[in-house]
């Protein structure tokens, strides 16, 4: 068994070792509870990268935007690293696509670090574990870290709560993608990016999408910064420089009048990480208190034969755990 206080790996993730980084980054995604006094030590040497979070549904070209943007980066000399948040295999509960094979070019490039991790089931499609892998990749000194999600369900808005600058794409012809961006996420996207822009109706769709914009201007003129919608098409390299100074121009934004805006998205990120820490925490207690999934599914049972509701049996629980709580306590 580890020892507990080790901090072996969190040492030589701050020399920069990769196969330490990759060894931790499998154990934050396998669940380890050791891997704690790691990431404590870790978080002092973290938060001084630029977090880009790229989303949009399936198929648009997330991953080739990372490449061609990842290979911006690495021109001008900064070390990226990169998380792909994949759907999450039912059988091995393991990421399905793995790394992605379209940026395996950079697989060879010291200067770039790629792992991906699975969405294991969590609502969104973020992982607090994901939280845990960007902590590891900024103590590891990488100038840049993009997070790449599954872009399914709410993902957009959680990569919004872990980045600095957040890139929401789109491709013509995808009519729900926009109306799920009017149901409110045009809140959280920094830039919108319209691949594969030779295709038809990219005009429409880039139109569209300013007009929604310029609808919600008032906002974005008492913030200061009114996303950009940029035409692209990865496949083909064009539009990419756009984007890329597009993402420079964002951290500029942030970073402009002494920080203040980059000190409260940081502030965004460290909430909703404590959040998201102690609801696994308090969760995980809970659970073992009641007896976990038997004890749960003896209740589930109860409900189903009409004795009882989820509202009265979640607040017996709940009455029950403080009333232990108070009781330890005492």
């Amino acid at each position: 068994m580890r020892p507990r206080t080790t901090t072996v790996l969190a040492n030589k993730i701050i020399q920069g070792d990769v196969r330490a980084v990759a060894r931790l980054i499998r154990r934050i995604d396998d669940g380890d509870p050791e891997v704690i006094p790691e990431l404590r030590k870790l978080y002092l040497h973290a938060g001084r990268s630029h977090v880009i979070g790229f989303t949009g549904s399936p198929g648009v070209g997330k991953s080739t935007l990372v490449d061609r943007i990842v290979s911006r980066f690495r021109g001008d000399g900064k070390t990226v690293g990169i998380i792909a948040v994949d759907p999450t295999s039912p059988f091995s509960g393991g990421a399905i696509l793995g790394d992605r094979i379209r940026m395996q070019r950079h697989f060879l490039d010291a200067g770039v670090f790629i792992r991906s991790m699975a969405t294991r089931g969590s609502f969104g499609g973020l992982t607090r574990s994901t939280a845990d892998a960007i902590v590891v990749l900024e103590a590891m000194g990488k100038d840049v870290v993009i997070v790449e999600t599954v872009g399914v369900g709410q993902d957009e808005v959680d990569i919004a709560h872990s980045a600095h600058t957040t890139v929401l794409a789109t491709v013509p012809g995808m009519g729900d993608d926009i109306q799920a961006i009017k149901a409110g996420l045009m809140e959280i996207g920094d830039l919108f990016v319209v691949n594969k822009a030779d295709r038809e109706g990219a005009a429409k769709t880039i139109r569209e999408l300013r007009t929604m914009l310029e609808m919600s201007s008032e906002r974005y003129a008492a913030d200061g910064w009114m996303p950009p919608v940029l035409a692209t098409q990865a496949a083909n390299d064009e539009g990419i420089d756009e984007l890329y100074q597009a993402i420079l121009e964002h951290r500029r934004f942030l970073e402009s009048g002494g920080g203040e805006k980059l000190w409260k998205r940081q502030q965004t990120r460290v909430y909703n990480q404590l959040v998201d820490l102690l609801k696994e925490h308090l969760l995980g207690r809970a659970l073992q208190k009641i007896g976990d999934r038997p004890a749960l599914a003896g209740i589930a049972d109860r409900i189903v034969a009409g004795e009882t509701d989820p509202y009265s049996a979640c607040q017996e629980l709940v009455e029950r755990l403080l009333g232990e709580a108070k009781g330890d306590s005492q």
